[in-house]
């Protein structure tokens, strides 16, 4: 079962988030990364998903905003919390969002739409590492607050599938345990019996 693809999917992991560093995809690749992360399963073809690039100063204001949403929400923050809210955008160089941006349709539940958005957003990760990039991929607790959504751009009825941290890096991505294959699969064996 010798290839190159299997090889490479065997060996995906996530590099640390600050340990990412320039260069970061330029325009061109980003466009490759995101036409790679739309060819997913997608029911009824309805494109449920978008992307937000965040890069440049961008992702610094992003951090002062989110420092001042993390204040107002905690109270006043100890200099080293404020300084993880203020970086949480800026520790690698180029940050996509993938956003779960569900359509109305009477055949196709929005949680199809959703899974449809976790497709796009490995996509996107996989083409970035195809391209010789490392990723991580988090959420963290503003994408699960109304305020912290809107700072980050996404419109009320939208939600956060993934923040795709993306950049170059050097070192060995840390290997973590992985499942054990055998218990997770099984032969049909009737229905549910409780």
């Amino acid at each position: 079962m010798a290839s190159p693809i299997i090889d490479f999917m065997l060996s995906r992991g996530s590099a640390p988030i600050p340990e990412l560093r320039e260069p970061a995809p330029g325009d061109a690749e980003i466009e490759t990364m995101i036409r790679i992360a739309s060819r997913v399963p997608d029911h009824g073809r309805l494109e449920p998903w978008r992307f937000i690039v965040y890069r440049g100063e961008a992702r610094h204001r992003i951090g002062e905003e989110l420092a001042a949403l993390a204040e107002k929400r905690e109270g006043p923050l100890t200099e080293s919390r404020r300084n993880q809210e203020l970086a949480r955008f800026s520790r690698a160089p180029l940050v996509i969002g993938v956003v779960s941006s569900p359509k109305e349709n009477m055949k196709i539940p929005q949680w199809e739409m959703f899974l449809s958005g976790g497709a796009a957003a490995m996509n996107l990760v996989i083409a970035a590492n195809a391209l010789g990039y490392k990723t991580n991929w988090i959420t963290n607790w503003y994408s699960d607050t109304e305020e912290g959504r809107r700072i980050l751009g996404l419109a009320p009825h939208e939600r956060v599938v993934g923040f795709i941290h993306i950049g170059s890096f050097d070192g060995t991505v840390p290997e973590r345990p992985r499942p054990d294959v055998a218990s997770l699969y099984g032969d049909y064996s009737g229905p549910w019996e409780g």
